[in-house]
């Protein structure tokens, strides 16, 4: 049986057909512009056909580094252009992370994730990079970081170490992309999207919305993602969170509707891939995280911060959870097969 099949409910009339990688900006803002029942009906459709619409993948995040970045992203606090009040941090000991991956696991987490403020990692800090993800790999959770830029050697280094997963964003469209990072282009990121498909790892890849771009942004950013050769097992789809200090400080907020829409979209257009609700969750009330639940979101950061900026406290969405008859997702582990060539799925973020 097939991954996909391997999830799909019985009697789905849906086909291994929903997965393209060929999708038109036309065809991208049509769904946009479906009136929204018709749209979450479509997206939730799809969403069972894949996935138990009852359950949420639920990851830690924890900044192993923070501040001092010399990127110009006009969201983020942690870069040296803006003064935000934030204080720099040098990279944590090992223990030290793998005493919050301990505590991760403790509370209900499957997937212990990383970050650091880096344009992009230096070769003198991948050895203990490379430890953090043995040590938390040996705690049995899954792992993920985000680094910055890799190399094809340090998309190798990470992947040999065991990293199952590498979070890069496209972040907007390629179109307006200039008006938010100009240190680094649309193509680095996609080329280090490569190296760590190459490298074998899973791709955690999604973007920002609500930073001043068009529906047709969110479109592009949208079609981007979904036309890669393979779709990221992970889509983040995050919600601005205006910092002091930056430059989309004074941005309007975003209609929530439309929030949702894009939340919607991701799913029909990377159906099997997990839809994350990440940044900007702190903003939304109870009756808008179970909307988009509902219109595909199935995984979440657990905890009281995501790098820098909040995040909704880790008993609140339990709390939902419970309301909502969601249960937390279990990691699949893979046991020792009982014939040749088993084909085996590892819930992906």
């Amino acid at each position: 049986m097939s991954a996909i099949e391997s999830r799909r409910e019985p009697g789905s009339a849906q086909a291994p057909s929903d997965i393209r990688h060929d999708w038109t900006r036309g065809e991208v803002e049509a769904l946009f512009a479906l009136t929204f029942n018709d749209l979450l009906f479509r997206a939730h459709s799809l969403h069972r056909a894949y996935f138990d619409p009852n359950q949420v993948q639920v990851s830690t995040l924890l900044s192993i580094k923070t501040g001092a970045c010399p990127e110009d992203c006009a969201y983020c606090p942690q870069s040296t252009r803006y003064d935000t009040g934030l204080e720099p941090e040098q990279l944590m000991a090992i223990e030290a992370v793998l005493e919050q991956a301990r505590a991760a696991a403790d509370s209900g987490a499957t997937r212990f994730c990383m970050g650091a403020a880096w344009r992009s990692p230096k070769d003198r800090d991948m050895p203990q990079v490379l430890a953090m993800v043995k040590g938390v790999k040996e705690l049995g959770l899954e792992t993920c970081m985000t680094l910055g830029m890799l190399t094809e050697k340090q998309a190798d280094q990470l992947a040999q170490a065991g990293l199952d997963y590498y979070n890069h964003n496209l972040d907007t469209s390629p179109e307006y992309y200039g008006d938010i990072i100009t240190t680094r282009t649309y193509k680095d990121r996609l080329d280090t999207l490569g190296h760590v498909r190459d490298a074998g790892m899973k791709i955690c890849s999604g973007g920002i919305v609500g930073m001043g771009e068009e529906q047709a942004d969110r479109a592009g950013l949208l079609q981007q993602l979904a036309n890669l050769p393979e779709h990221p097992e992970s889509v983040p789809i995050n919600m601005l969170v205006r910092v002091p200090g930056t430059p989309l400080e004074d941005e309007a907020d975003l209609d929530p509707f439309e929030f949702i829409r894009a939340i919607a979209v991701a799913r029909i257009l990377m159906p099997a891939s997990h839809v994350r609700l990440s940044a900007g969750r702190e903003e939304m009330n109870e009756q808008m995280h179970a909307l988009a639940y509902f219109a595909g979101a199935n995984s979440i950061f657990y905890g009281e911060k995501l790098l820098t900026t909040p995040n909704p406290e880790g008993n609140d969405d339990l709390a939902l959870f419970a309301r909502l008859g969601i249960q937390p997702e279990k990691r699949q582990v893979c046991h020792e097969p009982e014939a040749p060539n088993p084909q085996f799925y590892n819930a992906a973020s």
